[in-house]
């Protein structure tokens, strides 16, 4: 991988690691039991900033696409994402997302025209089994709510990531300010229904206003900033992979943070994650080429 995508793909993995923390966020700093008001105050807040500092608003097909997006990448991902936080254990969630890269490799070869290789096939194989160790273990809660809103969850991400990657980022247009868009549709979407379903707590805390800023400010503006340049950048399997990121977060600050015992087969779990991972990014193709060809190899992995 040359060191331009290395660093991209760094860079990108960044924003799993950090949604990993919304289950411990979740769970301790939140009030209980209000996924929506969750959800909500996690995009809309941040998608208004992002809007007020690009001061740009879609245009012609843009409108449309933006709800889409919003609502694929957004509310309804944060939505079935706290659904499932609240009715299961962070790395029993974090397990439902294994599938997202298998619905990304059928997708991305309808609509993106990418070939289905051996390699794809392998490494979402090794990033399955790999979560299956760090989270299925004897004790694991496991409820019926929780498991179909985790899956749901992975189908929204996943056909947001390949659509994204299929219409592009309108020319012009900076990654901040796409990002609000769809940020704010996401939390506009969410809105009523918070409303409507939860209503507003009768008090927020200190460690509520905490766990709503961190998420809002780090978990969407942030995170999902360098989520979607990476989707710009690297191959839309590829950046799914990262994905991965989330659940092995979610799995070591359990260990770290809530002093969850952490077994060998979970620590070989881990180690499987990371070598999916690296299995699924692009790498050079090699073969003979004049110099001016090598520099403008392209990735195998798409």
């Amino acid at each position: 991988m040359s060191g331009s995508r290395l660093s991209d793909s760094a860079l990108t993995a960044l924003a799993p690691v950090i949604w990993g923390s919304t289950y411990l966020v979740t769970t301790e700093l939140l009030p209980p039991d209000r996924p929506l008001l969750a959800s909500t105050m996690r995009a809309l807040p941040a998608g208004l900033i992002l809007l007020a500092i690009g001061r740009t608003l879609p245009r012609g097909v843009w409108w449309w696409r933006s709800l889409v997006l919003g609502v694929l990448n957004i509310g309804a991902f944060f939505y079935l994402l706290f659904v499932a936080a609240y009715h299961l254990p962070g790395g029993v969630a974090a397990l439902m997302t294994t599938v997202q890269p298998m619905i990304v490799l059928v997708l991305s070869a309808l609509l993106l025209k990418d070939r289905i290789r051996p390699v794809h096939v392998a490494a979402c194989v090794l990033g399955a089994a790999g979560v299956a160790l760090l989270v299925l273990q004897p004790d694991a809660g496991l409820d019926a709510v929780g498991l179909a809103a985790g899956l749901l969850a992975a189908v929204s991400m996943a056909s947001g990531i390949v659509l994204t990657k299929h219409w592009q980022r309108p020319a012009r247009v900076g990654l901040l300010t796409f990002t609000g868009w769809q940020l704010t549709v996401g939390g506009l979407v969410l809105l009523p229904f918070t409303l409507l379903g939860e209503g507003l707590p009768g008090s927020v805390t200190a460690d509520n206003l905490a766990g709503f800023a961190y998420l809002g400010l780090v978990g969407a503006l942030f995170a999902y900033s360098i989520w979607f340049r990476g989707v710009q950048r690297l191959p839309a399997l590829a950046v799914s992979f990262l994905g991965f990121g989330s659940p092995l977060a979610a799995t070591l600050l359990g260990y770290f943070v809530l002093d969850q015992a952490l077994s060998p087969l979970q620590v070989v779990g881990a180690l499987t994650v990371v070598a999916a991972v690296v299995l699924s990014q692009p790498r050079p193709t090699r073969r003979a080429a004049a110099p001016s060809e090598e520099r403008s190899e392209t990735p195998v992995a798409s």
